[in-house]
């Protein structure tokens, strides 16, 4: 495919989302109507389609429009693009600029600077004060590619030769010991032999951070487990045994062959099981949140959050930490993490479950901001007193 072709591609597959259609269903229909696309072509028009989700209200500014055409436009004249050459109408070629959309767009403001929602930006500004405007700034590029590198069957420094031979560069991650993050080769990583064996996995680096900061063995239970990423980073060490749960364990379908993989044993409990295995020494409760802290890579969260949403989120995230206190041990550990930068998902909940029960404490706390290193995390450690 030609460059316009897949600018034209990308403006239809936005079309088709503005219909309701999610991004990721989007994409796959386009894909099973196009099997002449190839691997490249596929890649680069799921860069534009999602560089226009993380930049939507520029590229509609730039763009003059919320339609896929319009914001093509916009997002590709934000990049310094050559837009007459990509609307070219030549073969699949989206058709010449109009001489309405070559007119320059009017100054734009805060909200469409920071490409937020304008019910969140105080949210933002409440939760991040002075960092506010970086991370939203940082929000709008594409997230780092980080692995984590399985310590059971290799070194950080032998993992990084295997996949450099393997065309993966890689750099050390100052927020994990075993996060190594992929400068170059990224589309090479699934079929390498590092991953295929198990050497390494996708996770990013400030979860993993959270995972290296949680107190080492005894029996940990990955309570809201999703597909597993920290369960299989806990696994890691021999003694640690490892129960994973999620209250929908569909989410976990695919953790028994990534654990086979790893060669590590994992396993899976459902809701009504977890009262004939109580308590643990450790129970880490990732809860259900916004996600703001990991917008890089789910733009479309970003748009789809709403006040009213945010609000049944912080309610299950009193809930999920109240249930994990009847499966924490007298002398264990609760854990509490999200991917989010808000304060209402993070200290606020903090507080508030301290408030419900004065026996419990918080030891440790840390914030993970966004940046080149990893995504925004928070996690804090809480204990009986």
């Amino acid at each position: 495919m030609t460059p316009g072709a897949r600018v034209a591609a990308a403006i239809e597959i936005l079309n088709t989302m503005f219909d309701g259609l999610p991004v990721e269903q989007a994409l796959t229909r386009w894909g099973r109507g196009n099997r002449f696309a190839g691997s490249k072509d596929r890649a680069a028009i799921r860069d534009h389609v999602f560089d226009v989700l993380r930049q939507r209200r520029t590229a509609a500014h730039l763009g003059g429009g919320q339609t896929g055409r319009a914001l093509m436009i916009g997002l590709l004249r934000a990049q310094d693009a050559d837009l007459d050459g990509l609307f070219n109408g030549v073969g699949h070629a989206p058709q010449p600029l109009t001489e309405a959309e070559h007119e320059p767009s009017a100054e734009a403001d805060e909200a469409t600077l920071w490409n937020l929602p304008d019910w969140i930006i105080p949210q933002f500004k409440a939760s991040l004060e002075g960092r506010a405007k970086t991370v939203a700034l940082a929000l709008q590029a594409r997230a780092p590619i980080t692995l984590r590198v399985n310590t059971a069957k290799t070194t950080p420094s032998a993992a990084a030769a295997a996949l450099a031979a393997q065309g993966v560069e890689t750099r050390a991650n100052p927020l994990a010991g075993t996060a190594l993050t992929v400068t170059a080769g990224e589309r090479k990583i699934r079929n390498s032999d590092s991953y295929l064996d198990g050497a390494v996995e996708l996770q990013d680096a400030s979860s993993q951070a959270v995972v290296t900061a949680m107190p080492n063995g005894g029996r940990v239970l990955d309570y809201c487990a999703g597909g597993g990423g920290k369960s299989l980073a806990l696994a890691v060490d021999p003694a640690t045994e490892v129960t994973a749960h999620d209250i929908d364990p569909r989410r976990m379908q695919d953790l028994p062959a990534r654990a086979a993989r790893a060669g590590r044993s994992i396993r899976q409990i459902e809701t009504d099981d977890l009262k004939n295995e109580t308590p643990f020494d450790v129970v880490l409760c990732d809860a259900p949140c916004s996600g703001s802290g990991a917008w890089r890579r789910s733009p479309e969260g970003k748009w789809t959050l709403s006040a009213t949403r945010l609000q049944e989120l912080t309610a299950i995230q009193d809930s999920v930490l109240d249930d994990a206190t009847a499966l924490t041990a007298p002398n264990g550990c609760l854990v509490y993490a999200t991917c989010s930068v808000l304060t209402c998902e993070n200290e606020d909940r903090i507080n508030a479950f301290l408030q419900r029960h004065p026996d419990w404490s918080v030891g440790f706390q840390r914030r993970f901001d966004v940046n080149d290193d990893g995504d925004g995390f928070f996690t804090a450690h809480l204990r009986r007193n």
